[in-house]
């Protein structure tokens, strides 16, 4: 790191506009709060206060020249990018962004399928035409892992026009690509690689943890600093190498993103980005700590399955990111789901998510001892008073696609609407996932069948939240007329 990594130009700038008694002839029109004093009274004189409208002293996310492009600079420092844009839309938005810059109309992304619905939510905005590359699937845990070196090979063999590869860095799971070697692979035929790193943060702080994209030489990569960081919820990073044109990638950003970009969104990525700099080392050893004894405790508890590195193959689990507290409940006879349920309603536990086979713990030096061993004891108590007979429990997240169309085409095609029950082998119009974690199940222009149907239906029964249907119901689903 090269630049003063203990300034903090936005945060700075913003406590000595609060030290100023400005009249408020702008937007917001709380004026601080005055408007709405119930609001006030819930979020706080501060909070209220340092919501403000872009002005000159504070810059212009569209368009920066002083504090905010100074904030993003030593971003881009931290990180080990070129380049760093603020995003208050989300790492969604950092996501669409980076295949918006790739691809145009018509060219070809090559991606895993278990990929995030806002990358292909981007392909329905922009036209562009995935090459799904099926990521491995390990039986015991259902789960997909991340995309072999050989299967991206293939891919490009086959697409040599393909202008850029997405891959997740790491998957919701924890679980990690060789992004080197696909980063090599794909540069050496003319291709950029993009970087999904939602959950990938501490990848740029942390020891002894999986390869950051930045490091691997990736040239663009969506980082949710909210997630694992210390940010607001709603604010993250995209970074970029000079391999992609940085003036270019933020008119590409303010096609969509709002002109009123959130001072507190931005603010807080200013001061985490300061956090992480000076202590992550620190912090994420804390975050590993916690989780690996964790993994340890839950795995002495018998029928769960707290995984972890020694599934490591170099291929299509080639590393495993340790702060991830991934269990695998099925075992004991219950979906991961039912447990992410019985840990809410009976244990006041929220864990991040639960599936029909696992379930997820997001840990960080935020925890606190207390609440690691109230979560482990939960899980021993839950297998004590629920566990049950696994037979007949859907054993496997994932299903191969059929894909007969963009999605795109399938999006803005004329649709009608079916009874779900009734639409095998027909071309699905609109997407289907469980949230979180937002893969979808059916995207646009994938051939429903029934081995889908019956997962839909199996996951509504254990109580997993879908979502993306027009139908909120999930009764009906449109179809491509």
């Amino acid at each position: 790191m090269s630049l003063d990594q203990t300034k903090a130009p936005l945060y700075e700038a913003l406590k000595k506009h609060m030290k100023n008694r400005i009249v408020r002839l702008d937007v917001p029109g709380h004026k601080g709060g005055r408007m709405n004093k119930e609001l006030k009274a819930f979020l706080g004189d501060q909070c209220m206060a340092c919501d403000v409208n872009s002005m000159k002293n504070l810059d212009n996310l569209c368009h920066p020249v002083s504090v905010i492009k100074e904030s993003e600079q030593l971003a881009a420092d931290a990180f080990g990018a070129d380049h760093a844009f603020f995003m208050v839309g989300g790492t969604t938005s950092a996501v669409q962004t980076m295949v918006f810059t790739a691809c145009k109309a018509g060219e070809k992304i090559i991606m895993p399928r278990n990929v995030h619905r806002s990358a292909i939510n981007a392909l329905v905005v922009c036209g562009a035409v995935p090459v799904y590359v099926d990521p491995g699937t390990n039986k015991r845990l259902g789960i997909p892992l991340g995309m072999s070196v050989s299967a991206v090979e293939k891919a490009i063999r086959e697409n040599p026009d393909a202008k850029a590869v997405l891959v997740n860095n790491p998957t919701y799971y924890g679980i990690c690509s060789d992004i080197r070697a696909i980063v090599k692979l794909a540069h050496e035929h003319g291709m950029l690689v993009l970087a999904d790193e939602a959950h990938g943060t501490h990848l740029y702080f942390g020891e002894g943890l999986p390869c950051s994209a930045m490091a691997a030489g990736a040239d663009m990569a969506a980082v949710s600093i909210h997630k694992t960081g210390g940010s607001l919820t709603q604010s993250s990073l995209l970074l970029c190498k000079n391999t992609v044109s940085e003036g270019y990638v933020r008119q590409i950003i303010n096609l969509t993103q709002t002109t009123s970009g959130s001072y507190l969104l931005m603010v807080s990525l200013d001061i985490a980005r300061k956090n992480l700099a000076m202590n992550g080392k620190e912090l994420f050893a804390k975050a590993v700590a916690y989780s690996d004894y964790a993994r340890e405790e839950i795995n002495k508890i018998g029928g769960y399955y707290a995984y972890g590195k020694e599934l490591e193959n170099g291929d299509d689990f080639y590393a495993f990111d340790s702060t991830k507290l991934s269990v695998h409940t099925r075992d004991i006879g219950l979906a991961g789901v039912e447990v992410y349920d019985i840990l809410r309603d009976d244990y006041d536990i929220q864990i991040e998510f639960g599936d029909i086979g696992n379930i997820l713990a997001i840990v960080s030096a935020g925890d606190r001892e207390l609440e690691i061993e109230r979560f482990i004891s939960s899980l021993s108590e839950i297998k004590r008073l629920y566990s049950k007979d696994p037979t007949g429990l859907f054993d496997h997240e994932y299903i191969d696609p059929q894909v007969e169309m963009t999605p795109q085409k399938a999006f803005y095609s004329d649709k009608r609407a079916m009874w779900i029950n009734e639409s095998e082998g027909q071309i699905c119009g609109e997407f289907v996932m469980c949230y979180p974690p937002g893969i979808p199940i059916l995207a646009p222009g994938e051939r429903i069948t029934r081995e889908i149907i019956s997962y839909i239906n199996y996951c509504k029964e254990k109580g997993c939240l879908l979502t993306g249907t027009e139908d909120l119901e999930i009764n009906y689903i449109n179809v491509v007329e």
